[in-house]
């Protein structure tokens, strides 16, 4: 699958000062009642990299993901996106920096009302004052980017799960954002849509840059599409590093996540 070429001046250029992160979590709690999710969480993302965040269920990724786009605030600790703490800036600052984010969540997310075309052109339409002329040069070169372009007005019962999810991920990148997050983006796919997804998030990400954050359970999706890998377990990060060192570490917690073995420290509590 081609990538359309982005025009010369879309890519964002780092602002003077920017700090070497995008996204910095640090000492992040979080309760739901009397249950403790995040418990102080630490974690720098690397710009214009792919990071990975693997763990049991229930143990917080979708709950930091949350966080990250300032949905949820924090009991403690800090959410700092190009060095700004996202809950001491106004609303109106937080609403203008989630500008610069797109997610693709579990199902796509997508409006059934809308056909594809218009599920795409949204965000446009809502924060942009683009032309409709401009806007559909931007949806037709993001559909064409996930193979998309012949199906602009079908709705999205009409199309399958995968579709959905490469709809989801185009309408994440209209807005041309400096980090995308992505929600279980292999969930429900079978192995052979998985992987054509992760090539697709691989190339789109060698054409666009920029700081991209996954959620998910999938082993084989982590080893293919990360350059770093952390693994969070009861609330906290037990490993971060390099997607290689991950593969290979001698940790209890990392191997016996990644080898998918019953006996170890990760148990069913």
């Amino acid at each position: 699958m081609s990538v359309a070429p982005m025009p010369p001046n879309a890519i964002p250029q780092a602002p003077a000062g920017r700090p070497a992160h995008s996204i910095q979590v640090k000492n992040l709690h979080k309760k739901f009642g009397s249950f403790e999710v995040l418990r102080g969480l630490n974690l720098e993302f690397a710009d214009n990299a792919v990071t990975t965040i693997l763990g049991p269920s229930g143990t917080g990724k979708s709950v930091l993901i949350k966080h990250l786009v300032g949905l949820l605030e924090p009991d403690q600790g800090e959410v700092l996106i190009f060095g700004q703490d996202i809950w001491r800036i106004s609303e109106r600052e937080r609403y203008e920096l989630r500008k610069r984010f797109g997610v693709l969540f579990q199902d796509g997310a997508l409006f059934g009302s809308m056909n594809i075309y218009d599920n795409t052109a949204f965000p446009l339409r809502k924060h942009t004052d683009k032309s409709e002329d401009e806007i559909e040069d931007i949806v037709l070169a993001r559909l064409r980017e996930v193979g998309l372009e012949k199906a602009l007005t079908k709705f999205p019962n009409e199309v399958s799960g995968g579709m959905r999810k490469r709809a989801g991920f185009a309408r994440a990148l209209v807005m041309n954002p400096d980090i995308v997050l992505f929600d279980e983006p292999d969930s429900g796919l079978d192995p052979v849509r998985t992987s054509l997804l992760n090539d697709l998030i691989l190339e789109v990400h060698r054409q666009h840059r920029g700081t991209y954050m996954l959620v998910t359970h999938d082993i084989r999706t982590a080893r293919k599409v990360s350059d770093y890998v952390g693994l969070i377990w009861k609330g906290q990060v037990v490993h971060y590093g390099e997607a290689e060192e991950a593969f290979a570490s001698d940790d209890p917690f990392v191997r016996q996540f990644l080898s998918g073995d019953s006996a170890g420290p990760l148990g069913m509590d």
